[in-house]
């Protein structure tokens, strides 16, 4: 479980979160959708332990974020937007990265958790490959596969789809599904694409202006009257201008 309770944080004074509190059940996906510069990765950042809030409390399955960030990340698994693989390192290596600065692992067992890895986002065969020769959907599988490679049971995305075309969209989605079910994962995923949020998503936040103005399921969402979530809705679906 993810419980965020009264979250704050400010740039430079600006406040890009006023007062955050919401909660995540085991296994259930959050979409957090929001308003250009509403908070969106600033709260998924704060829920990492990337970002510090200036009030507030963070807790991934019963560890203090704020407290204790180190252990609270052997919790989670992050998927970055651009996937932010290292280009100097192959799909192996960078599944790997993580592994390995966590523990000392047997070679016998780093073989096994590349095979399982890439069995679950569907690219045994690319172990050797280079980023530069992979596909965008490709990076963003792989990306995946090196975030549950550290066995997470949180996992973290920010905006996974991005750039991708629809059916690779889709694709990602998928994955995104199966892996919380199977692996009865807890999963937040920031993103902006509503046909996405409201197939994948149990819950989905909405931050305007720093503000939690909606939490609830899609279908509540899909009936709100906030104005900012109209406009994101109706654009959303509009076939003219």
């Amino acid at each position: 479980m993810v419980s965020v309770r009264g979250v704050t944080k400010s740039f430079d004074g600006r406040v890009v979160l006023d007062d955050i509190s919401l909660e995540v059940p085991k296994g259930q996906i959050l979409a957090i959708m929001g308003s250009s510069g509403g908070g969106k990765t600033t709260l998924l950042r704060c829920i990492s332990g990337l970002i510090v809030p200036d009030s507030g409390e963070v807790v991934v399955d019963e560890v203090d974020v704020i407290k204790e960030p180190e252990e609270a990340r052997h919790h989670m698994g992050m998927v970055f937007q651009s996937a932010a693989l290292f280009d100097f390192m192959n799909v192996e290596d960078n599944i790997l990265f993580g592994v390995r600065r966590q523990r000392k692992v047997a070679r016998s067992e780093e073989a096994a958790t590349v095979k399982s890895s890439l069995e679950r986002v569907g690219l045994v065969g690319n172990e050797k490959l280079m980023p530069a020769e992979l596909s965008g959907g490709m990076r963003k599988r792989v990306g995946i596969a090196r975030a549950i490679a550290l066995k997470p049971q949180v996992m973290l995305y920010d905006e996974p789809t991005t750039g991708l075309d629809p059916i690779t969209t889709y694709t990602i989605d998928a994955l995104m599904v199966n892996l919380s079910k199977e692996l009865s994962m807890t999963s937040l995923v920031v993103s902006h694409d509503v046909t996405s949020v409201f197939r994948t998503a149990h819950q989905v936040a909405f931050l305007h202006g720093g503000k939690l103005i909606f939490h609830g399921s899609p279908e509540a969402f899909r009936e709100s009257r906030e104005e900012a979530i109209r406009e994101i809705l109706q654009k959303s679906e509009a076939t003219t201008f």
